[in-house]
């Protein structure tokens, strides 16, 4: 042949490739609904314990964990009784894969849409101002935990993990930087001494 198909094959060739892979999709699609059917409320359950009670992402594990199965459909459905044991090892990697996630991504924005706007007023902007004004004299270390702690309400622990310090280091850089913050403003005259 030397590269030249024969004309015979090129009809055929594509018509016995669409069939195997309208089978092979056939059994992938009933592998995994056995997945789901036997595996999916115990894996669930599993993830569930793991994400610390968080139902909708562990529902969301076992939707990529069923993901994955079906990918390797092919290798998981030889492998019989040992499947059980893949699943749930491929769902505390994707658990684990969550938290390490979390930790890299900055923190979570409040939506526009849930903030309180019964606060706008002349007198909040202006104040708002002397803030901001107040906020530019602290060190840049002193910034980060107010935005953290007072503008975004993190807690010591959550704010000592995004900085990577310890928990009485936050609390030692927030009270001095409260401390510093409140000069700034008595010094604009907005906070009486």
């Amino acid at each position: 042949m030397n590269g030249i198909l024969e004309a015979g094959t090129t009809t055929l060739a594509p018509a016995r490739a669409h069939a195997r892979h309208a089978t092979s999709d056939a059994g992938c699609d009933a592998f995994v609904q056995d997945i789901y059917d036997r595996h999916g409320p115990m894996l669930v359950r599993y993830a569930t314990r793991l994400l610390d009670g968080d139902w909708h992402k562990a529902e969301d594990i076992l939707q990529e964990t069923a993901a994955r199965a079906w990918k390797h459909a092919p290798y998981l459905s030889t492998r019989g009784v040992h499947i059980r044991r893949w699943l749930f090892t491929v769902t505390r990697n994707l658990v684990i894969d969550h938290y390490r996630a979390r930790r890299l991504r900055p923190l979570e924005l409040v939506p526009v849409e849930d903030l309180d706007a019964s606060w706008d007023s002349t007198d909040s902007t202006i104040t708002s101002h002397a803030v901001l004004m107040a906020l530019r004299e602290l060190t840049e270390q002193q910034q980060t935990v107010i935005r953290l702690m007072y503008v975004l309400e993190c807690g010591v622990a959550q704010t000592a993990a995004h900085l990577g310090i310890p928990a009485g280091t936050v609390k030692s850089r927030s009270y001095y930087a409260v401390r510093a913050l409140r000069k700034a403003l008595e010094k604009q005259g907005v906070l009486g001494e």
